[in-house]
């Protein structure tokens, strides 16, 4: 059962989240990983795998996915292997990244209708993720939901990411809107658990990746199928 107790007129603002809510990057994600794996002489990995690692942060990622194809039980030697690693792979997907972004991805069905609606309710809209900025904003506008948002923040726009409520209180800050007056609309644990902290209320998407657990386990005010039924 899908359940929206927000009363949007209640509301100012709308924060969204990028990976999982509006856009299915997880092509992007594979090939991008896949070519930084072929080029530093390593294992592949499947998108199945990286699923369940996405949504905490680029560095995050690199680092669980140096931790899975080295596959070592040791962990003081895996950590100082993925150390040692680190560097050329963060450089070699930085580089394979920007260079295939948007072209295995696709954007979910309601996104732009829904976004649509929500400016056309006169809501401010800010993007919020913990992708790197650089990626983000030129996804944003392959896929042409740019033009939505008078904000794009990424992981690297403040000091700490989500889960960590900062993210939110700052994003809050630069629409020129309270907390509890701000909806955050994203597909993980890490969305609503920021919502939560900086104490705006949370409604997670069904579709998206949050982590590989099951998304309506998640504490969150509401959940839809689409963007569009928010309004």
């Amino acid at each position: 059962m899908n359940f929206i107790p927000i009363d949007l007129s209640r509301v100012d603002a709308v924060i969204v989240d990028l990976d999982g809510t509006m856009v299915d990057t997880m092509g992007d994600f594979n090939e991008a990983l896949n070519r930084m794996l072929r080029e530093l002489a390593l294992p592949p990995i499947g998108a199945e795998h990286i699923e369940h690692m996405v949504g905490k942060g680029s560095e995050h990622l690199l680092v669980s996915v140096l931790k899975h194809v080295l596959a070592l039980d040791d962990k003081a030697l895996l950590a100082i292997k993925v150390e040692a690693i680190y560097p050329a792979a963060w450089s070699s997907y930085q580089r394979h990244y920007l260079d295939i972004n948007g072209q295995y991805a696709r954007v979910y069905a309601g996104v732009a209708d829904g976004l649509a609606a929500l400016r056309a309710a006169g809501l401010r809209m800010a993007c919020l993720t913990n992708k790197p900025t650089n990626f983000a904003l030129p996804l944003l506008k392959a896929k042409g939901l740019d033009g939505y948002f008078e904000k794009v923040f990424g992981g690297d726009a403040f000091e700490r990411k989500k889960p960590d409520p900062l993210p939110l209180i700052k994003t809050c800050e630069a629409l020129g809107t309270t907390p509890l007056r701000t909806l955050m609309v994203g597909d993980s644990s890490n969305d609503a658990q920021a919502a939560r902290a900086a104490g705006c209320p949370v409604v997670l998407v069904t579709y998206g990746y949050n982590h590989g657990q099951p998304v309506r386990a998640v504490d969150a005010d509401g959940f839809v199928d689409s963007l569009t039924q928010l309004l």
